[in-house]
């Protein structure tokens, strides 16, 4: 492999169940994903991404502020976004935002850019969803400006124009990490080639193999733009309990209640047990114990060619001490199992 395989976890603060059976309340949630995070340090996880939320079941809608708190906590985990949705908001105030985070950690953010598969945030912050493509667009090609830490030149329709404006804090790096998640678009794999910036893909259903060709066409792309090679990550769901049994068992009625709530809202139809069992045995949810998820990832590795592999460990109301208990098995378990399955 040309770099270092790197290990996250991602978490969109998902509103867990207490020991009680009752939800946990919002600020304990984003206590204990702080604990979560400084535990992922510990156990040599590389990167934590905190999503952006803006609706009852999640519990973060400020991952700056979470993640900030996460850097006060940790020694050398990357921390970031999963995913910052851009479209909503202000590209100046994400990269100011971001900037004075890696400042704050010593150089350890990184940014993940994305439309996001949820559109709460559209109304709530007084945007049309009918100009969905066009706000991501306009405003991903002033972030690429920004990120050059340069006098910024921009004009566009979604808000005002930049004259050779200077934009702080600059970063000690001299440019913020930042990655383009993708959800299977050939267009978005493409843009992210076009700005130069490493691929992000979400894969959550289906036979990972299955993004082979867009792992092809970034790297066509970058080739016939004249780029460097960029690294490519996937994000994926899963779980890790002591064993097989014991994992699935533990993850699939919190992942049934989680489904089914979004499925209402898309209307998809009640997921099985059927459905759930060839996900963790074909699809891309990797649930198990540490050597079936280290065996899974690495054949996702080695068949995708990736650099990062993160791990959505949040599902729904499962709760926080299971969490815990999963990431531990990650950092100590998995990680290595996966190092050692492709020295």
């Amino acid at each position: 492999m040309a770099r270092e395989l790197e290990f996250g976890l991602d978490t969109f603060g998902d509103v867990t169940r207490g020991e009680d059976g009752r939800p946990v309340s919002y600020p304990q949630v984003i206590r204990n994903v702080i604990a979560e995070a400084v535990l992922a340090d510990e156990v040599g996880v590389d990167f934590i991404g905190v999503g952006e939320h803006h609706r009852d079941d999640f519990s973060i809608s400020a991952p700056e502020i979470v993640l900030a708190a996460i850097a006060g906590q940790t020694k050398r985990i990357r921390i970031g976004s999963a995913v910052t949705v851009l479209s909503s908001d202000d590209p100046v105030r994400v990269y100011q935002r971001f900037a004075t985070l890696d400042a704050a950690s010593n150089g350890r953010a990184e940014v993940i850019l994305g439309r996001g598969s949820f559109t709460e945030s559209f109304p709530l912050f007084g945007y049309e969803l009918s100009d969905y493509e066009r706000l991501f667009e306009e405003k991903l090609d002033l972030f690429s400006e920004l990120i050059k830490e340069g006098p910024v030149t921009w004009s566009g329709s979604t808000r005002p124009g930049l004259e050779q404006h200077e934009v702080y804090p600059k970063t000690d790096g001299g440019r913020l990490k930042t990655w383009i998640g993708v959800g299977g678009s050939p267009e978005s794999v493409v843009r992210a080639a076009r700005y130069g910036m490493p691929l992000m893909l979400a894969i959550i259903g289906g036979d990972p193999a299955r993004f082979a060709p867009y792992v092809d066409l970034y790297h066509r792309a970058l080739t016939q733009l004249g780029r460097p090679t960029l690294p490519i990550g996937v994000h994926s769901p899963g779980y890790i309990a002591d064993s097989d049994e014991q994992a699935r068992e533990e993850l699939w009625p919190d992942n049934r209640i989680m489904r089914d709530r979004i499925g209402r809202e898309r209307g998809w139809g009640p997921t099985t047990r059927d459905e759930f069992d060839q996900e963790a045995d074909a699809g891309s949810l990797y649930v198990g114990s540490p050597e079936t998820v280290a065996k899974k990832i690495a054949t996702t590795v080695q068949t995708l060619g990736i650099d990062r592999f993160d791990m959505k460990y949040s599902a729904g109301p499962l709760p926080h001490e299971k969490l815990m208990h999963s990431i531990e098995l990650y950092g100590t378990k998995v990680i290595p199992m996966v190092r050692e399955i492709l020295a």
